[in-house]
């Protein structure tokens, strides 16, 4: 067994505590982003690679090609969930209830 001494052992807890208060900004400003752009719900890649149903490598060639409408922020790939339904709509899909839903809710808080 390990035996620490009490000072060592709060400047551990500290840093732990300094990682979670990291942790806890980093997620609620990517919800932050992520709830809203203009009123409209963000999906990132990993959403819509799921709500389609292709790979990532699939989504880039769809950006490529100009098939969805994206936006970069800090570096990171999100598209609004107004556009995605517009392309599902063309291709004859619709969207999932989940995700209209989420949008219903904060198109009648605006």
């Amino acid at each position: 067994m390990i035996q620490i001494d009490r000072e060592t052992f709060q400047v551990m807890l500290h840093q732990i505590m300094e990682r979670f208060d990291r942790i806890d900004r980093t997620l609620e400003r990517m919800n932050k982003l992520k709830e809203c752009l203009e009123g409209d719900t963000l999906l990132d890649n990993y959403d819509l690679c799921q709500l389609l149903g292709v790979t990532k490598r699939t989504l880039a060639r769809y950006r490529q090609k100009r098939y969805v409408t994206y936006y970069m922020i800090d570096g990171r790939t999100y598209y609004k969930a107004s556009e995605v339904e517009a392309f599902l709509n063309q291709k004859g899909k619709v969207l999932p209830a989940k995700l209209k839903k989420r949008m219903d809710v904060q198109l009648k808080n605006d």
